[in-house]
């Protein structure tokens, strides 16, 4: 029986899937997923401001943004080792 992820998004899946192939589909998923999480986190930044640096985000939403970022430069890799040839 498949997660709940792949019920939530059945159908932007299924286009990436389509698209790109399983894997690769699966790995666009989740940068729009990661992309729309940091949009949320970047809007709550605006709200929660640091008190010692007025202006900037609290110290959580940093973290917590950097950790998405990075995830997405992870998938990103991903993508690029794919896109290279296999040596045999």
């Amino acid at each position: 029986m498949p997660s709940k992820v792949y019920q939530d998004y059945k159908d932007e899946l299924e286009r990436y899937e389509f698209q790109m192939g399983p894997e690769r589909g699966r790995l666009a998923m989740t940068l729009d997923l990661l992309t729309g999480a940091m949009v949320m986190v970047g809007q709550h930044g605006v709200y929660c401001q640091s008190a010692r640096h007025p202006g900037k985000p609290a110290m959580d939403i940093q973290v917590i943004m950097r950790q998405i970022e990075d995830a997405k430069e992870l998938v990103a890799g991903v993508f690029e080792e794919l896109r290279r040839p296999k040596q045999p």
